[in-house]
Protein backbone atom coordinates (compact mmCIF):
# COMPACT_ATOMS: atom_id res chain seq x y z
CA UNK A 1 0.00 0.00 0.00
CA UNK A 2 2.96 2.84 0.76
CA UNK A 3 4.70 1.82 -2.26
CA UNK A 4 1.39 2.45 -4.55
CA UNK A 5 0.94 5.40 -2.91
CA UNK A 6 3.78 6.64 -4.39
CA UNK A 7 7.07 5.41 -1.91
CA UNK A 8 10.06 4.66 -4.42
CA UNK A 9 11.05 1.03 -3.87
CA UNK A 10 14.79 2.22 -4.34
CA UNK A 11 14.38 4.33 -1.64
CA UNK A 12 12.96 1.54 0.76
CA UNK A 13 15.81 -1.15 -0.65
CA UNK A 14 18.47 2.02 0.10
CA UNK A 15 16.94 1.82 3.91
CA UNK A 16 17.01 -1.70 3.92
CA UNK A 17 20.96 -1.58 3.04
CA UNK A 18 21.71 0.10 6.07
CA UNK A 19 20.71 -3.56 8.12
CA UNK A 20 23.49 -4.64 6.23
CA UNK A 21 21.40 -8.76 5.94
CA UNK A 22 21.64 -10.73 2.99
CA UNK A 23 19.85 -13.04 1.37
CA UNK A 24 16.60 -10.86 0.73
CA UNK A 25 15.47 -9.37 -2.16
CA UNK A 26 12.05 -7.21 -2.49
CA UNK A 27 10.17 -6.93 -5.93
CA UNK A 28 6.66 -5.29 -7.01
CA UNK A 29 3.83 -5.62 -9.75
CA UNK A 30 0.44 -4.13 -10.58
CA UNK A 31 -2.18 -6.71 -9.92
CA UNK A 32 -6.08 -7.31 -9.09
CA UNK A 33 -7.65 -8.64 -6.45
CA UNK A 34 -11.75 -8.48 -7.19
CA UNK A 35 -12.57 -5.37 -8.82
CA UNK A 36 -8.87 -3.81 -7.12
CA UNK A 37 -6.03 -2.69 -8.69
CA UNK A 38 -2.70 -2.26 -6.93
CA UNK A 39 0.22 -3.18 -5.76
CA UNK A 40 1.55 -6.93 -4.79
CA UNK A 41 4.97 -6.78 -2.84
CA UNK A 42 6.90 -9.85 -2.84
CA UNK A 43 9.89 -10.80 -0.17
CA UNK A 44 12.22 -13.25 -1.31
CA UNK A 45 14.52 -15.27 0.81
CA UNK A 46 17.22 -17.65 0.64
CA UNK A 47 18.26 -20.40 2.90
CA UNK A 48 20.32 -18.46 5.66
CA UNK A 49 17.71 -15.44 5.91
CA UNK A 50 15.18 -17.85 6.44
CA UNK A 51 16.88 -19.16 9.46
CA UNK A 52 15.19 -18.21 12.69
CA UNK A 53 16.23 -15.17 14.96
CA UNK A 54 15.49 -13.73 18.22
CA UNK A 55 13.40 -10.97 18.18
CA UNK A 56 16.18 -9.19 20.10
CA UNK A 57 18.41 -10.18 17.43
CA UNK A 58 16.49 -7.87 15.07
CA UNK A 59 16.54 -5.19 17.52
CA UNK A 60 20.36 -5.59 17.11
CA UNK A 61 20.54 -5.40 13.60
CA UNK A 62 18.70 -2.31 13.68
CA UNK A 63 20.33 -0.71 16.25
CA UNK A 64 23.61 -1.43 13.99
CA UNK A 65 21.83 0.40 11.17
CA UNK A 66 22.42 4.07 10.20
CA UNK A 67 18.55 4.59 9.91
CA UNK A 68 17.59 7.64 12.07
CA UNK A 69 16.33 7.47 15.18
CA UNK A 70 12.59 8.48 14.78
CA UNK A 71 12.31 5.14 12.79
CA UNK A 72 14.59 2.69 15.24
CA UNK A 73 12.84 3.43 18.69
CA UNK A 74 9.43 2.89 16.38
CA UNK A 75 10.90 -0.22 15.34
CA UNK A 76 11.87 -1.52 18.76
CA UNK A 77 8.06 -0.69 19.84
CA UNK A 78 6.69 -2.91 17.44
CA UNK A 79 9.40 -5.36 18.05
CA UNK A 80 8.74 -4.80 21.77
CA UNK A 81 4.79 -5.19 21.69
CA UNK A 82 5.00 -8.52 19.18
CA UNK A 83 7.57 -10.14 22.02
CA UNK A 84 5.14 -9.33 24.69
CA UNK A 85 2.39 -11.25 22.76
CA UNK A 86 4.58 -14.27 21.68
CA UNK A 87 5.28 -14.64 25.29
CA UNK A 88 1.86 -14.12 26.41
CA UNK A 89 0.76 -16.94 23.80
CA UNK A 90 3.52 -19.23 24.79
CA UNK A 91 3.27 -18.49 28.39
CA UNK A 92 6.94 -17.47 29.01
CA UNK A 93 9.09 -14.47 29.60
CA UNK A 94 9.95 -11.83 27.58
CA UNK A 95 14.09 -12.52 26.96
CA UNK A 96 12.81 -16.10 26.55
CA UNK A 97 10.56 -15.69 23.57
CA UNK A 98 10.98 -17.22 20.23
CA UNK A 99 9.13 -15.47 17.01
CA UNK A 100 9.21 -19.15 15.33
CA UNK A 101 7.90 -18.47 12.24
CA UNK A 102 8.19 -14.59 12.22
CA UNK A 103 11.64 -14.75 13.27
CA UNK A 104 12.50 -15.17 9.69
CA UNK A 105 14.01 -11.95 8.13
CA UNK A 106 11.01 -11.18 6.15
CA UNK A 107 9.20 -10.17 9.34
CA UNK A 108 12.59 -7.48 9.59
CA UNK A 109 11.86 -6.14 6.42
CA UNK A 110 7.54 -5.60 6.80
CA UNK A 111 8.63 -3.75 9.79
CA UNK A 112 11.53 -1.69 8.40
CA UNK A 113 9.67 -1.30 5.61
CA UNK A 114 6.77 -0.50 6.55
CA UNK A 115 8.32 2.22 9.11
CA UNK A 116 10.67 3.82 6.05
CA UNK A 117 7.78 4.09 4.15
CA UNK A 118 5.23 6.19 6.03
CA UNK A 119 8.52 8.52 7.48
CA UNK A 120 9.30 8.96 3.71
CA UNK A 121 5.29 9.92 2.86
CA UNK A 122 5.72 11.95 6.00
CA UNK A 123 3.01 10.35 7.75
CA UNK A 124 2.76 12.02 11.25
CA UNK A 125 -0.22 9.95 12.80
CA UNK A 126 -1.69 6.85 11.72
CA UNK A 127 -5.65 5.87 11.97
CA UNK A 128 -7.00 2.30 11.20
CA UNK A 129 -10.05 0.85 10.91
CA UNK A 130 -11.27 -2.25 13.27
CA UNK A 131 -9.25 -5.04 12.31
CA UNK A 132 -11.32 -8.00 10.37
CA UNK A 133 -10.84 -11.45 12.51
CA UNK A 134 -11.03 -13.55 9.62
CA UNK A 135 -12.20 -17.45 10.08
CA UNK A 136 -10.82 -21.09 9.82
CA UNK A 137 -7.85 -22.72 10.84
CA UNK A 138 -4.30 -21.95 9.27
CA UNK A 139 -1.39 -24.43 8.89
CA UNK A 140 2.05 -23.49 11.42
CA UNK A 141 5.36 -24.97 12.82
CA UNK A 142 3.02 -26.00 15.74
CA UNK A 143 0.01 -27.37 13.72
CA UNK A 144 -3.38 -25.87 12.98
CA UNK A 145 -3.88 -23.45 14.50
CA UNK A 146 -7.52 -20.91 14.38
CA UNK A 147 -7.90 -17.67 12.92
CA UNK A 148 -7.27 -15.10 13.94
CA UNK A 149 -3.83 -16.81 15.71
CA UNK A 150 -3.23 -16.45 19.17
CA UNK A 151 -0.36 -13.92 17.86
CA UNK A 152 -2.72 -12.12 16.52
CA UNK A 153 -5.27 -11.97 18.97
CA UNK A 154 -2.88 -11.01 21.93
CA UNK A 155 -1.62 -8.12 19.92
CA UNK A 156 -5.32 -7.01 19.69
CA UNK A 157 -6.09 -7.92 23.35
CA UNK A 158 -2.92 -6.11 24.51
CA UNK A 159 -4.03 -2.96 22.69
CA UNK A 160 -7.63 -3.14 23.47
CA UNK A 161 -7.90 -2.95 19.40
CA UNK A 162 -11.44 -2.97 17.88
CA UNK A 163 -11.81 -6.38 15.44
CA UNK A 164 -14.81 -7.67 13.51
CA UNK A 165 -15.99 -10.63 11.42
CA UNK A 166 -14.67 -11.37 8.02
CA UNK A 167 -16.55 -9.47 5.33
CA UNK A 168 -19.91 -11.12 4.81
CA UNK A 169 -19.24 -13.37 7.54
CA UNK A 170 -17.71 -16.14 4.96
CA UNK A 171 -17.00 -19.32 7.26
CA UNK A 172 -13.45 -19.48 5.59
CA UNK A 173 -12.36 -16.36 5.19
CA UNK A 174 -8.81 -17.32 5.77
CA UNK A 175 -6.38 -15.15 7.93
CA UNK A 176 -7.34 -11.30 7.28
CA UNK A 177 -4.44 -10.01 9.68
CA UNK A 178 -0.92 -11.64 10.16
CA UNK A 179 1.03 -11.23 13.51
CA UNK A 180 3.27 -9.03 11.67
CA UNK A 181 0.41 -6.27 10.37
CA UNK A 182 -1.22 -6.45 13.54
CA UNK A 183 2.13 -5.67 15.90
CA UNK A 184 2.59 -3.04 13.67
CA UNK A 185 -0.84 -1.33 13.73
CA UNK A 186 -1.49 -2.10 17.63
CA UNK A 187 1.76 -0.23 18.35
CA UNK A 188 1.40 2.40 15.76
CA UNK A 189 -2.40 3.40 14.82
CA UNK A 190 -5.24 5.13 16.90
CA UNK A 191 -8.70 2.95 15.96
CA UNK A 192 -10.93 5.18 14.83
CA UNK A 193 -11.74 7.65 11.49
CA UNK A 194 -10.68 10.82 11.58
CA UNK A 195 -12.01 13.75 9.51
CA UNK A 196 -9.46 14.57 7.00
CA UNK A 197 -9.07 16.05 3.29
CA UNK A 198 -8.31 13.36 1.33
CA UNK A 199 -5.42 13.56 -1.25
CA UNK A 200 -4.76 10.03 -2.37
CA UNK A 201 -5.17 5.97 -1.78
CA UNK A 202 -3.04 3.44 -2.37
CA UNK A 203 -3.91 -0.39 -2.58
CA UNK A 204 -1.27 -2.89 -1.58
CA UNK A 205 -2.72 -6.83 -2.44
CA UNK A 206 -1.76 -9.59 -0.28
CA UNK A 207 -0.69 -13.11 -2.62
CA UNK A 208 -4.20 -15.08 -1.92
CA UNK A 209 -6.40 -14.14 -4.29
CA UNK A 210 -9.89 -14.91 -2.32
CA UNK A 211 -13.53 -15.30 -4.57
CA UNK A 212 -15.08 -13.73 -1.32
CA UNK A 213 -13.67 -10.20 -0.90
CA UNK A 214 -11.06 -8.25 -2.29
CA UNK A 215 -7.82 -9.41 -0.13
CA UNK A 216 -6.37 -5.42 -0.38
CA UNK A 217 -5.17 -2.79 2.10
CA UNK A 218 -6.21 0.75 1.55
CA UNK A 219 -4.18 3.31 2.57
CA UNK A 220 -5.38 6.94 2.95
CA UNK A 221 -3.11 9.86 2.85
CA UNK A 222 -4.73 13.47 3.60
CA UNK A 223 -4.82 16.28 6.06
CA UNK A 224 -6.50 15.74 9.13
CA UNK A 225 -9.01 18.96 9.55
CA UNK A 226 -9.66 21.33 12.10
CA UNK A 227 -8.39 20.30 15.64
CA UNK A 228 -6.99 16.41 16.29
CA UNK A 229 -7.95 14.93 19.31
CA UNK A 230 -4.89 12.11 20.21
CA UNK A 231 -6.53 9.69 22.72
CA UNK A 232 -4.08 6.98 22.64
CA UNK A 233 -1.59 8.94 24.97
CA UNK A 234 -0.53 7.78 28.83
CA UNK A 235 0.09 10.35 31.94
CA UNK A 236 2.76 8.36 34.10
CA UNK A 237 4.02 10.33 36.88
CA UNK A 238 5.93 9.65 39.92
CA UNK A 239 7.59 11.83 42.97
CA UNK A 240 11.05 11.68 43.82
CA UNK A 241 13.42 13.09 46.78
CA UNK A 242 16.72 11.77 46.77
CA UNK A 243 18.09 12.17 42.86
CA UNK A 244 20.20 15.06 42.00
CA UNK A 245 19.15 16.85 39.12
CA UNK A 246 22.11 15.38 36.72
CA UNK A 247 20.13 12.08 37.35
CA UNK A 248 16.93 13.36 36.70
CA UNK A 249 18.12 15.26 33.17
CA UNK A 250 19.47 11.71 32.36
CA UNK A 251 15.98 9.87 32.76
CA UNK A 252 14.34 12.37 31.01
CA UNK A 253 17.24 12.17 27.96
CA UNK A 254 16.26 8.34 27.95
CA UNK A 255 12.52 8.75 27.94
CA UNK A 256 12.96 11.13 25.05
CA UNK A 257 14.79 8.66 23.41
CA UNK A 258 12.07 5.95 23.94
CA UNK A 259 9.35 8.44 22.25
CA UNK A 260 7.82 10.37 25.27
CA UNK A 261 6.33 13.41 23.91
CA UNK A 262 6.60 15.65 26.73
CA UNK A 263 8.88 15.09 29.78
CA UNK A 264 8.89 17.63 32.51
CA UNK A 265 9.30 18.31 36.24
CA UNK A 266 7.74 19.91 38.88
CA UNK A 267 8.96 21.16 42.22
CA UNK A 268 6.42 19.58 44.94
CA UNK A 269 6.78 18.82 49.30
CA UNK A 270 6.23 15.68 50.36
CA UNK A 271 5.72 13.92 53.70
CA UNK A 272 7.69 15.97 56.41
CA UNK A 273 7.52 18.74 53.83
CA UNK A 274 10.23 17.06 52.36
CA UNK A 275 10.79 19.34 48.89
CA UNK A 276 10.96 16.62 45.84
CA UNK A 277 10.45 16.52 42.49
CA UNK A 278 7.51 15.05 40.53
CA UNK A 279 8.72 13.21 37.09
CA UNK A 280 5.51 13.63 34.23
CA UNK A 281 5.90 12.13 31.19
CA UNK A 282 3.09 11.73 28.20
CA UNK A 283 3.52 9.06 25.78
CA UNK A 284 1.62 6.83 23.53
CA UNK A 285 0.11 3.99 25.11
CA UNK A 286 2.04 1.61 22.69
CA UNK A 287 5.17 2.66 24.96
CA UNK A 288 3.89 2.64 28.36
CA UNK A 289 5.38 -0.82 29.36
CA UNK A 290 9.01 0.26 28.16
CA UNK A 291 8.61 3.54 30.07
CA UNK A 292 7.47 1.71 33.17
CA UNK A 293 10.81 -0.51 32.73
CA UNK A 294 13.25 2.98 32.39
CA UNK A 295 11.57 4.32 35.53
CA UNK A 296 12.09 1.72 37.55
CA UNK A 297 15.50 0.44 36.22
CA UNK A 298 16.53 4.36 36.34
CA UNK A 299 15.07 6.12 39.00
CA UNK A 300 14.62 5.60 43.00
CA UNK A 301 10.82 5.45 43.06
CA UNK A 302 8.85 2.50 44.16
CA UNK A 303 5.48 3.45 42.23
CA UNK A 304 3.99 5.57 39.56
CA UNK A 305 0.98 6.80 39.12
CA UNK A 306 -0.55 6.10 35.23
CA UNK A 307 -3.70 7.16 33.47
CA UNK A 308 -4.95 7.69 30.21
CA UNK A 309 -4.81 11.10 28.50
CA UNK A 310 -6.62 12.86 25.58
CA UNK A 311 -4.70 16.09 23.94
CA UNK A 312 -6.05 18.22 21.31
CA UNK A 313 -3.53 19.12 18.21
CA UNK A 314 -3.61 22.33 16.22
CA UNK A 315 -2.38 21.07 12.77
CA UNK A 316 1.08 22.32 11.32
CA UNK A 317 3.57 22.55 8.50
CA UNK A 318 7.14 23.20 8.54
CA UNK A 319 7.96 26.10 5.58
CA UNK A 320 10.90 27.83 4.91
CA UNK A 321 11.17 31.66 3.82
CA UNK A 322 13.84 33.93 2.71
CA UNK A 323 13.76 36.47 5.23
CA UNK A 324 16.63 40.19 5.74
CA UNK A 325 19.05 37.31 7.57
CA UNK A 326 18.33 34.01 5.64
CA UNK A 327 16.77 31.04 4.41
CA UNK A 328 14.93 30.07 7.86
CA UNK A 329 11.91 27.01 8.70
CA UNK A 330 9.33 28.44 10.52
CA UNK A 331 6.47 26.43 12.53
CA UNK A 332 2.98 27.40 10.87
CA UNK A 333 -0.35 26.46 13.04
CA UNK A 334 -3.69 25.85 11.03
CA UNK A 335 -6.99 25.89 12.48
CA UNK A 336 -9.31 24.23 9.58
CA UNK A 337 -7.03 24.60 6.92
CA UNK A 338 -6.17 28.12 7.51
CA UNK A 339 -2.63 29.57 8.70
CA UNK A 340 -2.98 31.30 12.18
CA UNK A 341 0.22 31.81 13.68
CA UNK A 342 4.21 31.16 12.57
CA UNK A 343 7.03 29.89 15.07
CA UNK A 344 10.55 30.36 14.17
CA UNK A 345 12.86 27.29 14.20
CA UNK A 346 14.91 27.57 17.09
CA UNK A 347 18.35 26.27 15.94
CA UNK A 348 18.03 27.78 12.07
CA UNK A 349 18.27 31.07 14.62
CA UNK A 350 20.79 30.05 16.85
CA UNK A 351 22.74 29.58 13.85
CA UNK A 352 22.30 32.84 12.24
CA UNK A 353 22.86 34.21 15.64
CA UNK A 354 26.09 32.87 16.00
CA UNK A 355 27.41 33.34 12.64
CA UNK A 356 26.47 37.22 12.38
CA UNK A 357 27.25 37.74 15.51
CA UNK A 358 23.22 39.26 16.00
CA UNK A 359 21.59 38.60 19.44
CA UNK A 360 18.98 35.58 19.22
CA UNK A 361 16.41 37.43 20.69
CA UNK A 362 17.12 39.94 17.64
CA UNK A 363 16.96 37.20 14.75
CA UNK A 364 13.78 35.82 16.24
CA UNK A 365 12.19 39.24 16.35
CA UNK A 366 13.31 39.83 12.55
CA UNK A 367 12.01 35.89 11.42
CA UNK A 368 8.66 36.67 13.49
CA UNK A 369 8.26 39.64 11.81
CA UNK A 370 9.01 38.78 8.59
CA UNK A 371 7.02 35.33 8.61
CA UNK A 372 3.52 37.01 10.11
CA UNK A 373 3.90 39.35 7.47
CA UNK A 374 4.47 36.83 4.55
CA UNK A 375 2.83 34.04 5.39
CA UNK A 376 -0.46 35.63 7.63
CA UNK A 377 -0.65 38.91 6.04
CA UNK A 378 -0.03 40.43 9.47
Amino acid sequence: ALIDSGVPLAELNDALDTLNVKGVSVSHRPAQRGGVSGTLVSVGLDAEAKRPRRWQDFLDIVGRSSLPARITERVGAVFHRLAEAEAMVHRTSLEDTRLHELGELDTLVDVVGSLVGLDILGVERLYSSPLPSGSGVIQSAHGLLPVPSPATAALVALAGAPMVPPPGNVPDAGEMVTPTGAAILTTLATFRQPAMNLERVGYGLGSRDSAHYPNALALWLGQEAGLTATTDLTLIETNIDDMSGEMLGYVQERLFELGARDVWFTPIQMKKNRPATMLSTILPQALESQAMAVLMRETSTLGVRVRPLSRYEAEREIVEIDTSVGRVEVKVKLLDGKRIGVSPEFEVCRRIALERAIPLQEVYRIVQREAGQLLLGS
